[in-house]
């Protein structure tokens, strides 16, 4: 658990290079363990109460021996018993609840945390998302976030706990002997000179390993949805050899950073066995030379194996700090990605139908530099409510991005785009989106039923829009094959469908949406002439009197097209004639 005073401490223990990028990290991660302070005080309170019952144990053990057994008074060894008895049925029954409200709060933490990182990953633009592997995201977004987690709650609730134990451990330590007592304090410095001298070869030894686990996930995503085609170029030898190399690699990482963290904690852990041996003699003599009793011998012994668990698992947490810096750098990665576009601060209220589309003097280039694309320079182009437009240009030349700016994953660097006479960027982001469907070459589709799917930009949709849509996007026959029809559940990105029918999911799709402005990007390059001529056709008597972008190489596809438009060099370039 993460209090404001551990931040400092923190920033200062890793040392690491850039303490104020890792200090506002920590505030970031504190923000939210802050309001989950009454569950924290819970647990803190019963693990309070736990270490006391445990703390309670070795006394009894010793009033038992030295009252009871050597004393030769059986009352009293009855009581005690009984006691024992009690205070370890009331302990298991502390331990059953604090689970449960440790677990409850661990999962509320996990899930806030990587809730938010995902919002975030929400908000970036497409060429995030291109530039990076979708395994590596996966990598941080589940692992790493669970470090974290673990170190918010686990570690440090465990390390809480471990202060009350040594605490309390050394206090009766030192009630019963205050002289072998000082064995435990001499050993602390020389533990923590050794984990300060391991601590830079942990962290880079972690960093490695989470870009290792980065680069399996990565594997994974991108050759399983890909298996068809492996197959059908015999080239299943060659990725299975890519997965053991992998493999192989993660390996000798992971048994490095095993064989660093065993050093790290077996150094103390032998100082502190030579320690517990010491006091044996030194109070084993004592006993036998009448000095002490057999019972405060052994409550000592016991509560310094008490002391040395809590001393153990505070230098884990060292360790655990290591590792959770390492996920924390790698998260705050993804968390800090600026996003390229921000809400409206005040918000212009479209028009309840339209669909005019204005680009005035836009401008727009990907990346920067010697590596910058120019997209648009200075383009312009008028579209009327209504009608239908044939946008062509060669392969790579940005038709798609033109439509992403349409949407708002971008914002062009100069000029404006206008919406029924309201600059986009003065919209409301998801009424924007709303107003404008794209359906695309590649037609996402999810796990979960065909009605899901269909309803899926407007998921409020009612049973008769949906059957109704159906109708429209002449989908009854194939819902009427399907085993369950419209609950039947398509699977992993609806694969088994033919191209004809996910561009029919797809416009039923729109159709619900209701869109001012509907989008064919490519959307019919991978089906036959006869299923594009019954598509196009299909889009131009359902969404008659709105507009209808068509972006296409084939001159099929744009034929009895309002306005043809030609993206060359940057320029929206009107043809004279359009196809008819």
């Amino acid at each position: 658990m993460i209090t404001a005073p551990m931040i400092k401490w923190l920033s200062r223990a890793v040392e690491t290079a850039a303490p104020a990028a890792l200090e506002q990290a920590l505030h970031w991660l504190f923000g939210f363990v802050r309001p989950q302070r009454r569950a924290i005080m819970q647990v803190l309170g019963l693990s309070l109460l736990a270490s006391m019952l445990v703390l309670m144990q070795p006394w009894l053990t010793k009033t038992l021996i030295d009252d009871g057994l050597i004393a030769r008074d059986y009352s009293a060894l009855v009581q005690v018993a009984l006691a024992m008895i009690g205070v370890g049925l009331f302990s298991t029954l502390l331990s059953g609840l604090n689970r449960y409200l440790h677990t409850r709060l661990s999962a509320r933490i996990l899930f806030s945390l990587r809730m938010d990182v995902y919002r975030h990953l929400q908000k970036l633009s497409p060429a995030f998302f291109a530039r990076r592997r979708l395994g590596d995201i996966l990598s941080r977004l589940d692992g790493d976030v669970a470090q974290i987690q673990r170190f918010a709650v686990d570690s440090l609730f465990s390390a809480v706990s471990s202060v009350i134990g040594l605490m309390g451990a050394l206090a009766l330590m030192l009630m019963l002997s205050w002289q072998l007592s000082l064995i435990v304090a001499l050993l602390i410095p020389l533990e923590v000179l050794w984990l300060r001298w391991m601590r830079r070869k942990l962290e880079v030894q972690t960093r490695t390993l989470r870009e290792r686990s980065a680069d399996l996930s990565s594997f994974l995503v991108e050759t399983l949805p890909a298996m068809k085609f492996i197959q059908s170029v015999g080239q299943e030898p060659k990725e299975a050899r890519r997965l053991d190399g992998l493999n192989s690699h993660y390996l000798s990482d992971l048994l490095r950073l095993q064989i660093t963290e065993f050093f790290t904690q077996a150094v103390p852990g032998t100082l502190t066995s030579l320690s517990r041996a010491g006091a044996f003699l030194i109070g084993g003599y004592w006993v036998i030379e009448g000095q002490w009793q057999l019972g405060s011998l052994i409550a000592f012994s016991t509560y310094l194996g008490m002391a040395v668990g809590p001393v153990q698992s505070l230098l884990g947490l060292y360790v655990a700090v290591q590792r959770m810096t390492v996920s924390l750098g790698r998260v705050m990665e993804l968390r800090q990605e600026p996003v390229m576009v921000a809400a409206a601060e005040v918000e212009t209220p479209l028009p309840a139908q339209g669909g005019a589309l204005s680009l005035q003097g836009v401008s727009f280039s990907h990346g920067d530099g010697e590596r910058q694309t120019v997209v648009l320079k200075d383009a312009s182009l008028a579209i009327v409510a209504g009608s239908k437009v044939g946008l062509t240009g060669a392969s790579g030349v940005g038709k798609s991005t033109l439509i992403d700016l349409l949407q708002r994953h971008y914002d062009p660097q100069q000029g404006s785009i206008v919406l029924d006479g309201v600059d986009i960027k003065a919209c409301n982001l998801a009424e924007l989106r709303r107003r404008v469907a794209v359906v695309s070459q590649e037609i996402v589709l999810f796990r979960g039923t065909l009605a899901d799917n269909i309803r899926y930009a407007a998921p409020l949709a009612s049973e008769a829009q949906l059957a109704a849509v159906v109708v429209q996007a002449q989908l009854s026959e194939m819902v009427a094959q399907l085993p369950q029809g419209l609950d039947t559940l398509l699977g992993e990105r609806g694969q088994q469908l033919s191209g004809g029918q996910r561009q029919r999911v797809a416009i039923a799709r729109a159709l619900l949406q209701q869109p001012d402005i509907l989008v064919l990007d490519e959307a019919t390059s991978a089906v036959d002439a006869q299923t594009e001529r019954e598509i196009i056709s299909a889009v131009d008597q359902l969404f008659a009197g709105r507009t209808r972008i068509l972006i296409s190489h084939r001159a099929s596809t744009l034929q009895q097209v309002d306005q043809r438009v030609e993206l060359r060099d940057g320029k929206l370039n009107p043809v004279e004639e359009a196809l008819t």
